[in-house]
């Protein structure tokens, strides 16, 4: 009986060093912190169209990190605005486009996979890191003819990016809704457009 007793009690207290242990290692190395960040992005008129360029730093967090290397695959999205300034009245929205990238893994071949599901061009990386550095390069996208402005008037450009989860179901989106971790956003980057 007392032999019986003794092995309950080492039992338990394997159990509690186990879960302490599991829960100082937790505490000692939280989850990745992740930031979408705009560095600098500018548009230039060439020929009859005005090109973005624009520099980001895309940094997942561990979950989004995990869900990729666990092959679901990521949306990052790119909301441009032109803007029309006007003296007296409200500012108008002339142009709100969207460009959706799709960042995949493959296991198999271990390779990232970038996708932009407007042209559907697609581009394969080794590393993430040269991925998301793919990702954050926007060289002469094209985003608005030059004719649909008026040259009498100004104009502010805004870009933002952002971890999309529109290509979830439901259930899963209100998830991520509520966990931080899911909320990859960057602050609205604004300039003004130069003729």
């Amino acid at each position: 009986m007392i032999k019986r007793k003794i092995k309950i009690y080492i039992n338990f207290l394997v159990i509690g060093v186990f879960l302490f242990s599991s829960i100082a290692s937790s505490q000692e190395e939280p989850m990745r912190e992740g930031f979408f960040d705009i560095r600098a992005a500018s548009m230039e008129l060439n020929d009859v169209f005005y090109e973005l360029d624009a520099r980001l730093q895309l940094i997942l967090s561990g979950e989004v990190l995990e869900a990729l290397t666990s092959a679901v695959p990521l949306t990052i999205e790119y909301d441009v605005e032109v803007i029309k300034v006007r003296r007296f009245l409200p500012d108008d929205s002339i142009a709100s486009l969207t460009f959706v990238y799709e960042l995949e893994y493959r296991p198999l071949s271990q390779r990232y996979i970038v996708r932009n599901l407007n042209s559907g061009n697609q581009d394969s990386f080794s590393t993430l890191y040269s991925a998301l550095n793919n990702l954050g390069r926007i060289q002469s996208l094209p985003v608005i003819d030059a004719t649909v402005l008026d040259i009498n008037s100004k104009y502010r450009v805004r870009l933002r990016s952002r971890l999309s989860a529109r290509q979830y179901p439901a259930a899963l989106r209100l998830i991520f809704f509520w966990r931080s971790q899911w909320n990859l956003e960057s602050e609205w980057y604004e300039w003004m457009l130069e003729e």
